[in-house]
């Protein structure tokens, strides 16, 4: 008798991959480009200043990384090289991924868009968005 090991999220995984594969809709170049070959993992923190989006892309050039805002929106673009290997011979499983990845995230309100920045160090991307200063409540008399 074989084992065969129980992963009760892979469907569900994959039913939602096949949503947004349908639910995609082309750019002007004609191309689709919110689908990913691989999701790198995100890590969303929120402190009294800022909210900081960290992301593990290992890999993955700085260079070749586009962060962009717009209309509340973060999107985090790249795309991870694969090795060109001519002998494949000695591989028994490749589980690396490869390939483009694209992310985006709706800010609130709360968030600055003129203050964002974006650093990667050692294969993680940390993007800081600033918050924007509170407007202080003040009191209005009324005249008689």
């Amino acid at each position: 008798m074989s084992l065969t090991r129980y992963e009760p999220w892979s469907l569900l995984d994959q039913m939602r991959r096949e949503m947004e594969r349908t639910m995609d809709t082309p750019t002007a170049e004609g191309s689709s480009v919110a689908t990913s070959d691989w999701v790198p993992a995100v890590d969303i923190k929120e402190d009294k200043e800022a909210f900081l989006i960290v992301a593990d892309i290992p890999g993955v050039d700085p260079k070749d990384i586009e962060v962009h805002m717009e209309n509340g929106v973060l999107s985090i673009k790249g795309e991870k090289e694969s090795e060109k290997k001519e002998e494949r011979e000695g591989y028994k499983r490749v589980e690396r991924s490869y390939g483009s990845f694209y992310r985006r995230f709706s800010l609130p309100d709360t968030a600055d868009p003129e203050k964002i920045s974006a650093n990667s160090n050692h294969g993680v991307l940390e993007v800081r968005i600033a918050k924007q200063e509170k407007v202080q409540p003040r009191k209005i008399s009324v005249n008689s």
